[in-house]
């Protein structure tokens, strides 16, 4: 079957260069993206809303019936939030875990308002060992409750391990 050619597919990159190895690797990611989905567009979030970690506007800003909005990925989305890269950020600019909780609301309602498909992509990162540091368990504890939220936000919940799909919510 053909695909209809009104619809189209968006990605909404979250990750941010900071080094060669983040560069090498964003290039590694878009180079592929081409191969595998030619007609993949990918929005660069800076250019979207109030800045790189604005991803409730970036994404309000994208979806529209037949249109499929992919963010990749939360997990980095919420590095950039409890955990900058403090060398790039000015004082100003500099995010404030403090505001986390207000970005994180407003994410969700942008899932809410969505007006096509969305499909989100995070990590699962509480499955493993308990982390030495206090900030690190903090970040943990963080990404497991933007998790289950975004998860009580969705109809569909796919868990993938090796490979394979587990759906945790919805049909498959």
């Amino acid at each position: 079957m053909a695909a209809d050619a009104s619809h189209r597919a968006v990605l909404i990159a979250t990750a941010q260069a900071h080094d060669d190895e983040m560069r090498a690797r964003i290039r590694r990611h878009q180079q592929e993206r081409v191969q595998r989905v030619p007609a993949l567009q990918t929005v660069d979030m800076g250019k979207v809303g109030h800045g790189s970690r604005d991803l409730a506007t970036a994404l309000a800003s994208q979806t529209q019936a037949g249109t499929l909005v992919m963010v990749d990925c939360l997990t980095l989305w919420l590095t950039h939030w409890l955990m900058p890269y403090t060398a790039s950020d000015s004082e100003h600019n500099r995010p404030s875990a403090q505001d986390w909780p207000a970005q994180q609301a407003h994410f969700l309602e942008a899932i809410a308002g969505a007006r096509g498909p969305v499909v989100l992509v995070g990590n699962e990162i509480g499955l493993g060992v308990i982390p030495l540091g206090r900030e690190v368990r903090q970040f943990v504890d963080a990404l497991g409750t933007l998790n289950q939220r975004v998860a009580a936000a969705c109809d569909r919940v796919t868990l993938m391990a090796a490979g394979l799909p587990l759906c945790l919510k919805g049909s498959t």
